[in-house]
This record gives C-alpha cells, structure tokens and sequence, in this order.
C-alpha cells in the first residue's frame, strides 16, 4: 500500500510522535521513509542585508541536519530505508512539491490542534498542505492534549 512516506520536520518539541507513526507505518508496509526540513528563507526576506542572511541561513540548515538526524536515529532502530533533504523555500510549496516529484504515496505530518483566533493568526503548514495536495495526508497530534485544549481556548487571558 506504501513504498514512499514522507515526513516533513521542523525539529520542534512533539514532532517525534509524527516521525515515529511515519517509520512504524514504514516499517509494517516494507517502505521508504522520506525526511525532510524546509528552510523557510521567505521569513527573513524582508531583512536588510546588513542582517547577516549568511549567518541566519548558517543557523537554519544546522538545525535542519540536526532535526533529519533525530529521523535517521528512530529509523535507523527500526531498520527503516530513510531519504533525506534539506529545502529551502516555502514550507507548504516545498512539502507538496517534494512529495509529487518523489511519488510519495503518504505525507504525515504533525499538528499543534490549534482552532480559532491562534489557527487564524499563525496559519498552518499542516492545513496547507491538506488543501493543497493529492496526496493523503496523515495527521498526528502534538503534544499532550490538555496542552492543545488550551490552545483551542479564543478567550483572552490576563497577562
């Protein structure tokens, strides 16, 4: 049913529990997992040259092998074929784009649950992709779910 599974990384805390259901999925289906990070260059665009873009593109691809290599040590446990690839560009173009141009039959991908006003404001990667793509696209919860109920809450809070 699956050859190809791609799982994109941010390196942020939680996004283990997608990378573990992509390389167990992987695993039961004799496939290929297909890691990637997008370096979101478009962030700092509007930044004056003077910024240093050397440095921060420096900073972004290190903590872009940093976060492929968390995937190769969980697939590397589980015996799992593993591709990996550093991107640069947008990360909802970028994750779609790979996909299509490596026939992936599978795309899963974290998501933080947020609802409302926070989903409005910070967008969603995730949710880009699931518009965007043909491919199937498995989400898997980030994080507790007490910490993405709250989440969910519109209600202003006091600071």
């Amino acid at each position: 049913m699956y050859d190809r599974i791609l799982v994109p990384t941010d390196g942020s805390p939680g996004v283990g529990r997608a990378v573990d259901h992509a390389v167990d999925l992987a695993a039961t289906h004799d496939a290929t997992v297909h890691a990637i990070y997008v370096v979101n260059s478009a962030t700092f665009a509007g930044l004056p040259m003077e910024a240093s873009w050397n440095g921060i593109s420096d900073v972004l691809r290190e903590e872009g092998q940093e976060a492929l290599k968390l995937v190769e040590r969980t697939a590397d446990k589980a015996d799992v074929p593993l591709k990996t690839r550093l991107i640069d560009g947008s990360p909802r173009r970028a994750i779609v784009e790979y996909a299509d141009g490596h026939d992936c039959d599978l795309i899963v991908m974290g998501t933080h649950g947020r609802g409302g006003i926070n989903r409005l404001l910070m967008g969603s990667v995730t949710e880009g992709v699931i518009r965007t793509s043909d491919r199937p696209v498995l989400t898997v919860q980030l994080g507790d779910k007490s910490d993405n109920d709250d989440q969910r809450d519109d209600t202003p809070t006091q600071a």
